[in-house]
């Protein structure tokens, strides 16, 4: 009975993996379907893009993680493998410049939101749940941190999204698109961290992204036990709220800044 079981989930994985149409992928082409998504999502009417339009949405300065610095030649061939994968379609006009879009829905098998998390994670890299959760908020809301882990909860199962922390404050998540030994070194990075980190209560759990909430809780006051154990929730609600109002700052200001700059090409200024 035991191997019958062996056999139909052996049966069932590859079933899975043959139904599967993503697959690993390098830097430049996961930089380039973020944008196609982000640019989908938050600029629809400059939607779909031509290939200078991708290459200046991959070497934006804000929203990006790490900043890259890429030429046409770079992403137009990212295009190519996108584009060979079924990834990426090409619109071409009539003595127009060719355009492209993603089929991100069909090729990852995902809803709206889960999109939206994907292409975030494309663009950024591992994130806490809690910087996540306002970043994909510009292009899709996520009113809380509960409805944010349900999705993460399908992309999970959908083998799309690791997770590199245990559960708890400062949990990160990442992509499973990484080539297997880039994902390497990345689940390396965190465990290293977690390894070296000084001893914690559940509660003080950070991640490398999430420091600061260290650094803070560290100089609690120390009256005993209990008081650092009524004290450091409070404190932790008050950290991510204003953590996430920092970042919404920071993507109102670069928002403006990818308008006015818009408005100089325009010009001509």
């Amino acid at each position: 009975m035991n191997q019958d079981n062996k056999q139909t989930e052996e049966a069932t994985g590859e079933s899975q993996q043959a139904a599967r149409r993503w697959r690993p992928l390098p830097p430049v082409e996961r930089r380039v379907l973020g944008v196609l998504v982000e640019k989908a999502k938050t600029t629809p009417s400059a939607y779909p893009l031509t290939l200078n339009a991708i290459v200046t949405g991959c070497n934006q300065k804000s929203n990006r993680d790490p900043i890259m610095n890429l030429n046409e030649e770079v992403v137009d061939r990212a295009l190519e493998n996108l584009r060979q994968m079924g990834a990426v379609g090409i619109i071409q006009g009539m003595g127009r410049v060719d355009k492209y879009r993603h089929y991100l829905y069909e090729w990852l098998g995902v809803e709206k939101e889960e999109l939206s998390i994907m292409a975030e994670l494309f663009l950024r890299g591992p994130q806490t749940e809690g910087e996540l959760r306002v970043h994909v908020s510009r292009m899709d809301p996520i009113p809380d941190l509960p409805t944010l882990r349900s999705h993460l909860d399908r992309l999970t199962e959908k083998g799309l999204v690791i997770h590199l922390t245990p559960p708890g404050r400062g949990h990160t998540v990442a992509h499973n698109l990484y080539p297997e030994p880039e994902l390497a070194r990345l689940k390396q990075q965190y465990a290293a961290v977690a390894v070296s980190a000084p001893a914690l209560t559940e509660d003080h759990l950070v991640s490398p992204v999430s420091d600061v909430s260290l650094q803070v809780s560290a100089r609690l006051p120390t009256d005993g036990a209990q008081q650092r154990g009524s004290e450091s929730p409070a404190l932790s609600r008050e950290l991510e709220e204003l953590r996430g109002q920092v970042t919404e700052l920071r993507e109102t200001v670069a928002r403006l800044v990818e308008d006015v700059e818009r408005l100089k090409r325009e010009l001509g200024i």
